[in-house]
C-alpha cells in the first residue's frame, strides 16, 4: 500500500477536482441554458487534469525516487494513478448526476431531440447514469494512459 499511496492520494484529489468542475459547470449554466456548448466547454478541464498528473509525478519523483525518475517509472506511476481514477469515476458520475446536477440528463435529452441530433430513444439510451458511468471509466482509462505517457516524458530526470 505504501508504494501506491501517492497515486491513491492524487486519484482522490483528481476526483474531488472533477466534482468541483461539475459544480462550476452547473453554476455557469453549462448543464442548462448553455448546454449547446457543453461538449466543447468541458474540454477546458484538460489543462487542470494535466496539472494534476504533473503534480502527482513530481511528488513521486521527489518522495520515492530521490529526485530522479525515468520515463518508465513516471509512466508506471501515471498508469497506476489512471487505474485509481478509473475506479473512482463511476462514483464521481453518481455524485454528479444525483446531487450536483440531477436535471442534466433531462436537459441534454431535450436539447438533442429538439435540435434533431438524436431520436428520443437513442438519446435516452445514451444519456443516462449507467451509460455515463461506463463512458467515464473508459474515457478515464484511455485519456489517462495517454496523459501519463506524455507527462512522464516531461517529468523524467536523470
Amino acid at each position: 500500500m505504501k508504494k501506491v499511496y501517492i497515486e491513491l492520494k492524487w486519484a482522490f484529489i483528481f476526483t474531488i477536482a472533477i466534482l468541483c468542475w461539475m459544480l462550476l459547470e452547473k453554476t455557469l449554466g453549462w448543464h442548462e441554458e448553455q448546454i449547446a456548448n457543453h461538449q466543447w466547454l468541458t474540454l477546458l478541464f484538460v489543462p487542470f487534469a494535466i496539472l494534476l498528473y504533473l503534480s502527482e509525478m513530481r511528488e513521486k519523483r521527489r518522495r520515492v525516487y530521490g529526485g530522479k525518475m525515468t520515463w518508465l517509472q513516471g509512466f508506471t506511476s501515471g498508469v497506476i494513478l489512471t487505474i485509481f481514477i478509473t475506479l473512482l469515476s463511476p462514483l464521481a458520475q453518481y455524485v454528479t448526476h444525483n446531487y450536483i446536477t440531477p436535471e442534466y440528463f433531462n436537459n441534454v435529452i431535450e436539447y438533442s431531440v429538439t435540435n434533431d441530433l438524436m431520436t428520443r430513444n437513442k438519446a435516452n439510451e445514451f444519456f443516462n447514469i449507467n451509460s455515463y458511468m461506463w463512458q467515464s471509466a473508459f474515457g478515464a482509462l484511455g485519456l489517462g494512459v495517454a496523459t501519463a505517457a506524455n507527462v512522464a516524458f516531461f517529468v523524467r530526470k536523470k
